[in-house]
């Protein structure tokens, strides 16, 4: 049950699926660390909810572990995320591989060596790490799908080395969902508006209650992973841009 615990942190809390994740925990009594770069977004969304702020870059690692080892946190969730080389591994630069790995899985590895063993120790917290569908079912992007499925690795082998000690886990893995993930990543915004329609999409909303519903169980019951998608999309090989073949044109 939520009142189990007595802090949280939140990556990615500036926006998007963190933000609403941050205004759901804040109406219980727990101290909330909001953690975004966005030094702007994240004091406005701080005296909003009343969360802590922490402006980070969470590919400076040095930064994280001498921000990070000095909290006690009973809640994670590991949120944020960019999706540079959604285009596909051939279209993108060096640039697009090096940054999203830093953030989408190396980040990701660096916080959970941070905070977590401090929740084994005291045997009480909970895990929640936001993936994608992208990293259960192929698509066209090689580098995005492939970060995302370490991180559905990431979450089934750590469950593994937490067994006994009663901290949980809960990977979500959202489809196509209502934010700014692709403000920045396409060369067109022909592209971008490609991607953001065709279905109706997921609000952020969607994925913060299923944090909450996996959150408020028993400490004997733990919800391992959420797939979670619009009603009219259905994962599995379909390509993020579908490709014209000029012979049947």
């Amino acid at each position: 049950m939520i009142n189990r615990y007595k802090s949280a942190l939140i990556t990615g809390a500036a926006s998007g699926i963190g933000y609403s994740i941050l205004k759901k925990l804040s109406k219980h009594k727990l101290k909330i660390y909001a953690l975004d770069k966005n030094k702007t977004k994240l004091k406005k969304i701080c005296n909003e909810t009343g969360a802590y702020p922490l402006n980070l870059d969470i590919t400076d690692t040095d930064l994280l572990y001498s921000k990070l080892s000095k909290l006690n946190i009973d809640v994670l969730v590991s949120n944020a995320g960019i999706g540079n080389g959604i285009e596909g591994l051939l279209k993108s630069t060096k640039t697009d591989i090096l940054k999203s790995t830093r953030v989408n899985y190396e980040a990701i590895l660096h916080i959970i060596k941070i905070l977590v063993p401090k929740m084994v120790k005291k045997r009480n917290g909970h895990i929640f790490l936001i993936g994608s569908i992208a990293g259960l079912y192929p698509t066209d992007s090689a580098i995005y799908s492939s970060q995302k499925t370490a991180i559905h690795k990431i979450a089934q082998s750590l469950r593994i080395e937490l067994s006994g000690s009663r901290v949980k886990l809960t990977e979500i893995s959202p489809g196509r969902t209502k934010t700014s993930f692709g403000d920045n990543i396409f060369s067109t915004n022909k592209m971008k508006k490609e991607f953001m329609s065709g279905f109706q999409l997921l609000d952020p909303d969607d994925i913060s209650n299923a944090l909450l519903f996996a959150l408020d169980t028993k400490w004997k019951t733990n919800i391992s992973l959420i797939e979670i998608l619009p009603t009219e999309q259905s994962p599995g090989g379909i390509p993020i841009f579908p490709v014209k073949d000029p012979i049947l044109e």
